[in-house]
């Protein structure tokens, strides 16, 4: 911020020469915040969910800003600013993520170093300093896009009050019943050595190989010698528990209740029966191992097999796998398949492509791992959770679709622990005797069970008086969840004994918006914690945005080269062209990115400007209404009050595209291009300085969401006072326009502006001054009440209105054919058909849609007329969409 006492005066909003968007909106960015201009002064006294509240999503502190947040989080400010003007008190704030995977690895590459290396403490310690330099890079390009959020209202995920906050929501679900400690298989990810959710999964096409394997049947009066089992992950026998045979399959059911011996190490396993098996896959005969997929999951706890453990948490070989120990999954696979074929039992390979399932944060393949979890049961209650999405608005409507199949699509509760170093502590004890769980008191939250006692010196199921604190902690998506509550202020009030908020005026939210790749992530788990805690659907109404991609429409990624930089498109165009660009999409498509929206963006800026300056100089800054208003403006006062209308229901549904593209039309076309002339013709008359000034001013409130920097320039130049409060001036804290009720032929102006815009270039193609006489005009069409104006404007010496249209003949210009489908379809017909038609030998049937030539009738998909308008009276026709003008 400058200290230049000068400088205020320097930067006084001026209309003066050429529009500066770079000075401008560095200016008014920083004056919005410095004046608290978006700040939230809701009264917590109010009715429950009287503010207009944004569920505004934390971004990860992994990195910088990509085009992702740049077009999300100015969608996000078209509602907020639209809001704000609409129905006053909006909160708006912002939060950062900064408690998860992506925050640790991204301080192991800032520092070059592993978070193995260091004690939690110090590695917890080298994250915060990390992301609290990225967070305030981050804010700095926030608040460079223009948003206005409430930087009061700002939170950290691994900031105390949060914390306290998800250690409450975890001993309230607990209390409940809504959650469980478990040893069982559990979805782990060997690159981040965490435990993960199924929602953290995706699948990714991958090469690989079938194994077609040999397997011995170990009894000595068995059915036959061997059986095939084919599979993908021969790295897995050493863990083989059993082999299953489907019920109905006939060929193989002399298998069942036979005993296998496994290839290479020996151990033998039954041979079991089970309708899982998918008999069209392989030899139908597949292999149970502790664990390869959710079958061998199910089988395992259907059937109380044993538990072999071949695999550590690293994707390493175990003990189990004998001479493989220490191998990555990686190379054992390789030299087990190696030493299966010396052996003689690889009877076939051959390479696939295959849908692999990996961790969305590091692409690594997932295994699935027995150890002690925490989960919160959710699928009992999906029911009521699609009943929670149902209760809300989508926008688009169709994204629901995604939210009911994710819901449908669950197989497993929700994972919730973590085995990482930077995270929220789990408020949690155990008994060192009989293991358990002593749980953290309301009051003393936040905790953490390694540096801070248990709140009982005596375990009151043993007596045992020595506690093993939990070193696991919350998923990420744990404390996101609860970003509503954190918002409101939600806590336990320790006197009363129960959960309140400190902003109940803001609960439900009113807005949640997001991208659609985090609807089963960020939207889902906040519609299980809040209504699990509150009873309640979180908010009113999601808002989800698509992707950005390249101009091929591609998806944007590093490995294709194909990432455009917010950082470079700032530096080349204004924000407020790129919000204009951000504006162009429909509400939940991916789109690209384009750069013709963005300089047509930077087109509107100066047309704006320049239409400011015109009208500066045609009316003073505050002409008085007259008494009443001419008819060319009163008809402009009730276009503007139309598209007022238009635009406030686009914008309640949140169709932004809709909404810019109606203004713009109206603003370009109707007021520069049509009324900004007529106005020229007519400065010094009282009616028209009140509409221009009116229309004006309105234009600048309509345009303030979408291009907030130049709107609030113009808007302090002209019609402000600079020694006012900013927070109380600023255009984005005024009324959003309403109709005021003029009245109007609106189809009568309309067609007077066609007869108007076709007369001036009547005039420019001839060369002549747009103040030249013409002597007669007759016009067909509907211009009742606006004939003095057209012949004002237009020097119009005698204009006169048809009753009936003037003698127009209607002919054939061409007939254009379709070849690509002719040629097949008439062969050498073609030749006489085009000289039938050459020769004028056809004939048109409209009633029919045929074309009769050279003894064809040709249907109106091979054909296309093009028709032509004469004029055969005295003087010159022009044409317009719903007049006839005829210049004498």
């Amino acid at each position: 911020m400058s200290t230049d006492p000068d400088a205020a005066e320097r930067d006084a909003p001026s209309l003066e020469g050429d529009y500066d968007p770079e000075a401008v909106e560095n200016r008014w960015q920083d004056r919005w915040v410095d004046a608290d201009v978006y700040a939230y002064e809701g009264d917590p006294g109010q009715d429950p969910n009287t503010t207009y509240a944004i569920d505004t999503p934390p971004p990860t502190v992994s990195g910088s800003l990509h085009m992702g947040h740049l077009y999300g989080h100015t969608v996000q400010d078209f509602a907020a600013r639209f809001q704000r003007m609409s129905n006053g008190d909006v909160l708006f704030p912002f939060g950062y993520d900064d408690n998860g995977i992506a925050s640790e690895r991204l301080t192991e590459k800032e520092l070059d170093i592993r978070h193995q290396d260091y004690k939690r403490r110090e590695f917890q310690k080298l994250c915060r300093e990390v992301c609290q330099e990225y967070e305030a890079e981050f804010t700095d390009k926030m608040q460079g896009l223009g948003c206005s959020i409430d930087w009061n209202h700002t939170y950290k995920t691994i900031e105390p009050r949060v914390r306290r906050i998800s250690q409450l929501s975890f001993l309230d679900l607990y209390e409940k019943g809504r959650e469980y400690r478990k040893k069982a298989p559990a979805i782990w990810c060997p690159d981040c050595e965490t435990a993960i959710s199924q929602v953290e999964m995706e699948d990714e096409e991958r090469a690989s190989h079938f194994n077609d394997i040999a397997f011995e049947l170990a009894g000595e009066n068995a059915p036959r010698d061997e059986f095939v089992i084919s599979t993908t992950r021969p790295e897995l026998i050493p863990a083989c528990v059993s082999v299953f045979v489907h019920p109905d399959d006939e060929e193989n059911q002399d298998l069942v209740g036979e005993t296998a011996r496994v290839p290479i190490f020996g151990h033998e396993v039954p041979i079991i029966e089970d309708d899982r098996v998918d008999m069209e896959k392989g030899s139908g005969v597949v292999m149970c191992c502790t664990f390869g997929d959710q079958n061998d999951i199910e089988w395992y706890q259907a059937h109380d097999l044993p538990l072999r453990v071949a695999i550590d948490e690293s994707a390493t070989m175990t003990e189990l796998a004998g001479d493989y120990e220490g191998l990555s999954t990686e190379e054992a696979r390789k030299a087990i398949v190696e030493d299966l074929e010396e052996a003689g039992y690889l009877r076939d390979r051959w390479e696939i492509t295959h849908a692999v399932q990996v961790h969305e944060r590091c692409d690594t393949s997932v295994e699935y791992r027995v150890s002690k979890q925490w989960y919160v049961e959710i699928l009992d209650h999906k029911e009521e959770y699609l009943e929670a999405g149902r209760e809300m608005d989508w926008y688009p409507e169709k994204m629901f679709s995604r939210y009911k199949h994710w819901i449908e699509g669950l197989e497993w509760d929700w994972l919730i622990s973590r085995q990482r170093d930077s995270g929220i502590p789990f408020p949690v004890w155990y008994c060192a005797d009989c293991d358990h769980e002593v749980m953290a008191r309301r009051k003393d939250l936040p905790v953490d069970p390694l540096s801070d006692d248990p709140p009982i010196d005596t375990c009151p199921e043993c007596g045992g008086t020595s506690f093993e604190p939990e070193d696991d902690v919350f998923d990420t998506w744990a404390t996101s969840s609860l970003t509503p509550l954190i918002n409101a202020g939600w806590d336990w009030d320790e006197v009363a004994q129960e959960f309140t908020m400190e902003n109940p005026e803001l609960y439900p939210f009113d807005l949640r918006p997001q991208g659609h790749d985090i609807i089963s992530f960020w939207l889902f788990h906040t519609i299980v914690k809040c209504y699990e805690h509150t009873g309640e659907v979180p908010f009113d109404a999601t808002l989800i945005n698509g992707h950005v991609l390249d101009e091929n429409r591609e998806k944007m990624s590093k490995s294709r080269g194909n990432v455009v930089a917010p950082d470079e498109v700032l530096a080349e165009y204004p924000v407020d062209a790129v919000r204009f660009w951000a504006a162009s999409a429909a509400v939940g498509d991916d789109f690209p990115y384009q750069e013709k929206d963005l300089t047509a963006g930077e087109k509107l800026l100066r047309k704006l400007w320049n239409a400011s300056k015109l009208v500066d100089n045609l009316a003073p800054a505050d002409p008085d209404e007259p008494a009443e208003l001419e008819a060319i403006d009163r008809w402009l006062l009730a276009e503007l009050d139309d598209a007022i209308e238009e635009l406030t229901a686009y914008l309640e549904e949140y169709e932004f595209a809709k909404a810019r593209d109606r203004l713009r039309t109206f603003f370009w076309n109707t007021f520069c291009d049509d009324y900004l002339e007529i106005a020229k013709e007519r400065e010094d008359n009282p009616s028209t300085q009140y509409a221009l000034r009116t229309a004006h001013r309105t234009f600048l409130e309509l345009w303030a969401p979408f291009l907030p920097h130049v709107t609030e320039e113009i808007w302090q130049a002209r019609y402000s006072n600079e020694n006012a409060d900013l927070a109380e001036t600023s255009i984005h804290v005024r009324d959003w326009p309403t109709s005021q009720g003029y009245e109007a032929d609106l189809e009568a102006g309309e067609t007077a502006m066609e007869v108007i815009s076709a007369l001036r270039r009547y005039k420019s193609q001839n060369q002549l001054p747009l103040n030249e006489p013409l002597e007669a005009v007759s016009v067909y069409g509907p211009i009742e009440g606006f004939e003095d104006a057209i012949q004002n404007v237009m020097h119009v010496e005698e204009l006169t209105v048809l009753d009936e249209p003037p003698e127009i003949t209607t002919e054939v210009a061409a007939i254009d054919l379709d070849y690509s489908t002719l040629g097949p379809r008439y062969g050498s017909k073609v030749g006489d058909i085009d000289a039938g038609i050459e020769s004028g030998e056809y004939e048109i049937d409209d009633d029919e849609d045929v074309l009769r030539v050279a003894g064809e009738e040709l249907e109106d998909d091979v054909f296309e007329v093009e028709l032509e308008r004469t004029y055969s009276g005295e003087g010159e026709m022009l044409e317009t969409e719903s007049a006839v003008v005829v210049l004498e």
